[in-house]
């Protein structure tokens, strides 16, 4: 998911609905899920995005002041 971030990832679960995990696992610490929902439509909602572009950024931050 560029549109995310680099190296962003996304897992795609099909089932009785349709859920979408965005993670990074391009640390070698962890992989780190910065949002996980259901998806109601084709396009992922601009709300999710916005979300996990958050989080990444909060990632990013929180690693270079430690």
């Amino acid at each position: 998911m560029s549109s995310v971030g680099s190296g962003v990832q996304e897992i795609r679960i099909h089932g009785d609905n349709e859920y979408r995990v965005i993670y990074l696992a391009r640390l070698a610490e962890a992989v780190y899920v910065l949002h996980a929902f259901e998806k109601k439509t084709r396009k992922t909602p601009q709300a999710a995005l916005d979300v996990a572009r958050r989080r990444l950024q909060l990632l990013v931050n929180h690693r270079r002041r430690t």
